[in-house]
């Protein structure tokens, strides 16, 4: 039994490498992507994150990193559209679960914001018409996918599209994007003061 476990063990890491070593090799999208954020939030706006399930979790984490700390401390200005349970549970209830988005990203963004759209598909229906609103209202959106980036390509300023099919390989990807994205704010926008 041990070395069936070694196997899945050493088959999902191997996978998770080859995976990040493919983000590795567009890593020039990575970059243009942080870039945008970084314009963002020089410019005096607001970061944005949405998503669903695992890339909700991954939205509420990078909005952390950047309102409290990733390695130094923050205040920089990031919401997560996915935290506020009686606005999010009042839209799908009074509407549908696919504007839970939308009406947040209409009533919150304005023009100099940047939305971070994360969808490991690309065709999360709430998730596109989040990203056309915020296109709608002038603001920037940058998406983190995989697959083939789905429709969600289509309304982004710029995109990493993950190279992999598989869902959880995708998710560790946009975690570690996330990352990255993060050390490049901290190391371009200075450090605000207490």
């Amino acid at each position: 039994m041990a070395d069936n476990w070694q196997e899945v063990i050493a088959n999902s890491l191997r996978e998770s490498i080859a995976t990040k070593e493919g983000v590795l090799a567009n890593w020039e999208q990575v970059a243009r992507c942080g870039q945008l954020l970084i314009d963002c939030l020089l410019g005096g706006g607001t970061i944005f994150f949405i998503g669903n399930g695992g890339s909700a979790a991954d939205a509420q984490h990078l909005a952390a990193e950047l309102v409290g700390r990733f390695e130094r401390d923050n205040h920089l200005p990031a919401l997560a559209l996915t935290t506020d349970t009686s606005c999010l549970t009042a839209i799908a209830n009074d509407f549908s679960y696919q504007e839970v988005f939308v009406r947040q990203v209409r009533a919150l963004m304005r023009p100099g914001d940047l939305l971070v759209a994360i969808s490991t598909s690309g065709n999360s229906l709430g998730i596109n018409l989040a990203a056309q609103a915020a296109r709608d209202k002038g603001c920037a959106v940058v998406g983190l996918s995989g697959r083939d980036g789905g429709q969600l390509k289509s309304y982004c300023r710029e995109m990493v599209v993950v190279p992999s099919q598989r869902t959880c390989r995708i998710q560790e990807s946009h975690i570690t994007i996330g990352h990255i994205w993060c050390e490049m704010i901290e190391r371009a926008c200075p450090a605000p003061n207490n």
